[in-house]
């Protein structure tokens, strides 16, 4: 299984009442790596044709950031069948988690905007 990852920093525009990094905030990242990691490794031709909707989610947060921190998004799909996907993101200060989800995503026919099948094609890019 390919993991991609990218790094971030702690931005006042992240930090809540409590002086640490916003729950909603790490919704946010979760999207932003799965799109970062899709436009990244995706064929422009794919990209321009198809995309990815939020199915459900769920995020157990473990540990706060704060403000300054060297955030690292570490996502990757451990399944995919028909037209949706499981993408597991991890979201770490160093070695230590902060945050964990797991989200499922349709694939969709940008033009039709209807789910369709996931290829192997795609699914070698993730798996």
């Amino acid at each position: 299984m390919r993991t991609f990852q990218t790094t971030i920093q702690v931005g006042q525009d992240d930090i809540d009442d409590l002086n640490h990094v916003n729950n909603v905030r790490y919704v946010q990242w979760v999207e932003d790596v799965a799109k970062l990691h899709w436009f990244t490794k995706a064929p422009k031709e794919i990209t321009d044709n198809f995309l990815w909707i939020m199915l459900s989610h769920h995020i157990t947060y473990k540990k706060p950031a704060f403000l300054g921190d060297t955030i690292t998004l570490k996502t990757y799909v451990p399944h995919s069948e028909g037209v949706t996907c499981t993408r597991v993101v991890e979201i770490l200060n160093g070695d230590t988690l902060l945050a964990k989800s797991e989200t499922k995503w349709v694939y969709m026919d940008g033009s039709r905007m209807r789910p369709t099948r996931i290829t192997d094609d795609i699914k070698n890019i993730f798996l």
